[in-house]
């Protein structure tokens, strides 16, 4: 068994790659990157600064060729496309430190010391300004004809840095490294989604097993109905009711209306603050877990009354062990079986989070951290959710190999 694992680690470097390969991809050829809202921003200062117009110069100012030029090699669009995965991977340097020289004659500072361009027009090589026998090594020379046919030199220092040394870079909205954002709001995701992980489970197995034991009484046609009628309905819609009724809205104030924590919750005492977190968690928690429930309520029904049917059933009640202890013990082992194998699933899809949940309650997790980076075009958070969440559901589906193997015996993989 194994050997079965350490094959499925290795299958997800090629999964892993594929997935990325695909979303990075289709997310270039989007129109309206960071780029060209960078570009509308200028558009629009300009214009408000001399009564309207536009960039081409037609009321309004045109946008030098040197910031444009300087404004695609930030966004490295420059670049071709599967040069720019290389670099987010991390396998090809990318430019750092970028100085443009004005004048090839004067010293120019790059980092902590003053440098200088020696050589001729196309061999220039970066010295000391104050020890030209000592030459930058670490720093390129990059000369370049702009579209206007201005002569640009600009010096940089190269690194090897993308994902898998841990830079996701920096957010184009935020101004911050990503993974610091990432950081920040993995934690209040990691509480709504491992609550309602914990709910869930409860919840659904002890409903699915009375459920199987009342089959086809009143309880189990209305239980039925209700669990069904709340996988129909999304859960951020469930949550905008929840708000309504009893956030204040229009009906209850009975609890508060969204967020994570109170404004005054550093003021408060443990016991308080206590009490702030699981007063602001009940309707997310609904909302993020009520979906779920249907799915695993039958599921557990249905393996009970699958289970309840088998002839080691029938041999312990004609021992005469009580039925607690048949139901509990017996029957419930082999019919947790097929929730088990799903629990990889189910955890990565509670710990990624919901985009609209979070964004419905203005929860500050990295589903709704996801959810504006797409509409603001943020591609280094969109890129990070993305291997953040592939890496999850690649490797909770090994772990819903491992518990299957554990809960079930019969189960041996090669």
């Amino acid at each position: 068994m194994t050997q079965y694992f350490i094959r499925r680690l290795l299958l997800t470097i090629p999964t892993f790659i594929g997935c990325t390969i695909i979303v990075f991809f289709i997310v270039q050829l989007a129109p309206g990157g960071p780029l060209e809202q960078q570009l509308m921003a200028l558009k629009m200062g300009a214009g408000n600064e001399r009564g309207g117009g536009n960039a081409r110069g037609e009321g309004g100012a045109m946008i030098p060729e040197s910031t444009m030029e300087s404004l695609r090699e930030y966004y490295q669009l420059d670049r071709s496309t599967p040069a720019r995965y290389m670099i987010w991977l991390g396998l090809f340097p990318r430019p750092i430190n970028p100085v443009v020289v004005k004048d090839v004659n004067e010293p120019f500072r790059i980092g902590e010391k003053q440098g200088r361009l020696e050589g001729a027009p196309g061999n220039y090589h970066v010295v000391n300004a104050s020890n030209s026998s000592q030459t930058l090594d670490d720093w390129t020379v990059e000369e370049k004809i702009l579209k206007d046919g201005t002569k640009r030199v600009r010096v940089y220092q190269k690194e090897f840095s993308g994902i898998l040394t841990g830079n996701f870079g920096d957010s184009s909205e935020y101004r911050e490294p990503v993974g610091g954002l990432i950081v920040d709001r993995m934690n209040v995701s990691l509480q709504f989604g491992l609550i309602g992980l914990i709910l869930s489970y409860t919840v659904c197995v002890y409903l699915g097993i009375q459920k199987a034991l009342k089959h086809g009484s009143p309880f189990d046609v209305v239980s039925s109905v209700l669990v069904f009628i709340g996988y129909s309905v999304p859960g951020w819609a469930l949550g905008l009711l929840l708000l309504v009724l009893l956030g204040g809205g229009s009906f209850w104030d009975v609890f508060p209306l969204g967020s994570f924590q109170s404004r005054d919750y550093e003021t408060l005492d443990f016991m308080g603050k206590l009490w702030d977190r699981a007063a602001h968690a009940v309707l997310p928690t609904i909302a993020y877990t009520i979906a779920g429930f249907a799915s695993l309520t039958v599921l557990m029904k249905n393996s009970i009354l699958e289970n309840i049917s088998q002839d080691y059933v029938r041999t312990a009640f004609a021992k005469g062990l009580r039925e607690r202890r048949v139901i509990w013990v017996h029957t419930l082992r082999n019919s947790i079986i097929p929730i088990a194998s799903r629990i990889g699933f189910i955890v990565a899809a509670f710990i990624t989070g919901s985009y609209f949940v979070e964004w419905v309650f203005n929860i500050d997790g990295i589903g709704k951290l996801s959810y504006q980076a797409i509409l603001s075009r943020d591609y280094n958070i969109v890129f990070a959710f993305t291997v953040i969440t592939v890496l999850i559901q690649l490797f909770g589906a090994i772990v819903s190999d491992f518990v299957l193997a554990l809960v079930d015996p019969r189960i041996r993989f090669k």
